[in-house]
């Protein structure tokens, strides 16, 4: 009774703040992308409850070499949620109440902030209201994430208007300043950031309409050629290829108004030891006759990848059609 008693104060407490956000200064929210704080009794999320939560965010995020979570959690008891805990970007709350409920909230205790909260009157129905709510559960704090993310990231960045390919390819797209340019042909986009760990690259490129359809291998074979002609390795005769042993992912998937194809998959230096993920966009662009690919592709051995991926999914997707 304690513990449902001290959830339902904590919800009651986040209504209160809601109501009063938008006439109170909020302090800023921290913690990294990728990142949830778990508000729930210790009983609960070392029980099935936890399990049933921990199969969701330990699910392998697509498209990586190797396996890494949705998100990095911590996990709080409710009594000890206090104002530090309070100043989380993303925060989700499970707990029992008198009614089944699912909702989401921004900036209640903290600005920017997302917190998602899920109730229900037994541990058999909180469990349900789980699995029910699992891709909600990624899809809110992934879509909060890479919104501030975009903000924070492209806040400077190279003029789309000078950059002759995105200009022949009739799009715009925010590359960061910290991304230098490799290659401009006017077919053929080519930009880099070299960080600490390794690589981060952006390119873009078109493929005529051609009559046959456009499977997923059709597309596989036409990257493959542009690494071929454009993407060289650090010695002679290699280049960036697909690895053939990891079919890439796809999705349909909207950026704002556009309908593209994403695919997630790996790639590798033809010759060398080079290798690592790649994230592409694809849209058809019937006027023009043609298909227009936008893709970030990371080098960083030995070290974690889902955070650099989701830097170039956050370029990426500054994407527009002129």
């Amino acid at each position: 009774m304690i513990k449902r008693i001290t959830f339902t104060l904590i919800c009651v407490a986040m209504l209160f703040s809601c109501e009063k956000s938008d006439t109170v200064t909020l302090v800023s929210s921290t913690g990294r992308i990728n990142h949830v704080l778990i508000v729930m009794n210790n009983e609960d999320w070392n029980g099935k409850v936890g399990d049933e939560l921990k199969k969701i965010i330990g699910e392998p995020v697509i498209g990586l070499p190797q396996e890494e979570n949705q998100f990095s959690i911590n996990q709080v008891d409710p009594i000890t949620f206090n104002s530090l805990f309070k100043r989380h970007r993303n925060i989700l709350f499970i707990g029992l109440d008198t009614v089944k409920n699912f909702y989401s909230n921004i900036d209640v205790y903290a600005s920017p902030q997302t917190t998602l909260t899920i109730l229900a009157q037994d541990k058999e129905e909180l469990m349900e209201n789980i699995r029910s709510h699992k891709e909600d559960i990624i899809k809110i704090f992934k879509k909060n994430d890479l919104a501030l993310y975009q903000r924070k990231i492209t806040k400077d960045f190279h003029d789309p208007s000078t950059i002759e390919t995105l200009d022949k390819l009739g799009i715009s797209m925010k590359i960061p300043f910290a991304y230098k340019k490799v290659d401009d042909t006017g077919q053929f986009l080519w930009y880099r950031n070299s960080f600490e760990r390794g690589l981060l690259n952006i390119i873009a490129y078109e493929i005529p309409l051609f009559d046959e359809p456009y499977t997923p291998e059709f597309l596989v074979s036409f990257r493959d050629s542009i690494g071929k002609n454009y993407i060289p390795g650090q010695f002679d005769n290699t280049y960036m290829r697909t690895e053939p042993s990891f079919t890439p992912v796809t999705e349909q998937v909207t950026i704002g108004k556009i309908n593209a194809l994403e695919s997630r998959g790996l790639w590798f230096v033809e010759g060398d030891y080079m290798g690592g993920p790649f994230l592409s966009y694809t849209i058809k662009d019937e006027v023009n006759e043609r298909l227009i690919v936008v893709e970030g592709f990371s080098y960083s051995p030995s070290s974690k990848k889902r955070d650099v991926v989701f830097e170039l999914e956050a370029i990426l997707k500054t994407i527009n059609l002129k």
